[in-house]
């Protein structure tokens, strides 16, 4: 395992023979209301409920809420540079989306090794986000892994005549 630098923190470098049944890691972030604004321009999706104060009133959650794809890519950012880290390839997930996070809800991000497929380096991984404890997003994610890094071959020196 290497930490090595990176604009706004570190990162984790697995190899696949590293990585253990049960392994975890987590992040927990704070929703800001610029957060909701950003991931709207960047996504396209300008929902009134994660836009509007007025129109989200009205709505059963009586407030704003962040976009449900704002929480899922906490997943994300642990997979690329936590668990697994670098070079893992994301290959699928599945969400189900189990209640809201509003603004100002401090998310806690978690994955957590449930499958190794040696042959294939494929890695499963339960994915969830808690607010409070209370989970609001779970799901699973499979991603693939490099291939082990070849080994450069030591010169030998030629022996002494």
């Amino acid at each position: 395992m290497t930490v090595e630098p990176m604009p706004g923190g570190l990162y984790t470098v697995h190899a696949f023979e590293d990585l253990a049944i049960g392994q975890s890691e987590s992040l927990m972030r704070t929703v800001m209301e610029r957060d909701v604004s950003l991931f709207a321009e960047l996504s396209g999706d300008a929902n009134p409920i994660h836009l509007c104060d007025r129109f989200a009133a009205g709505t059963k959650f009586g407030q704003r809420i962040a976009h449900g794809m704002l929480t899922a890519s906490l997943i994300s950012a642990l997979l690329g540079t936590r668990l697994p880290g670098p070079g893992a390839v994301y290959l699928s997930q599945t969400l189900t989306f189990l209640a809201p996070v509003k603004i100002g809800d401090v998310v806690t991000a978690r994955v957590e090794v449930v499958e190794l497929v040696t042959e294939r380096r494929r890695v499963r991984l339960f994915c969830e986000c808690l607010v409070d404890g209370k989970p609001v997003m779970e799901g699973e994610a499979w991603v693939a892994m490099p291939p082990e890094p070849a080994r450069q071959p030591r010169a030998v020196p030629p022996p002494s005549a």
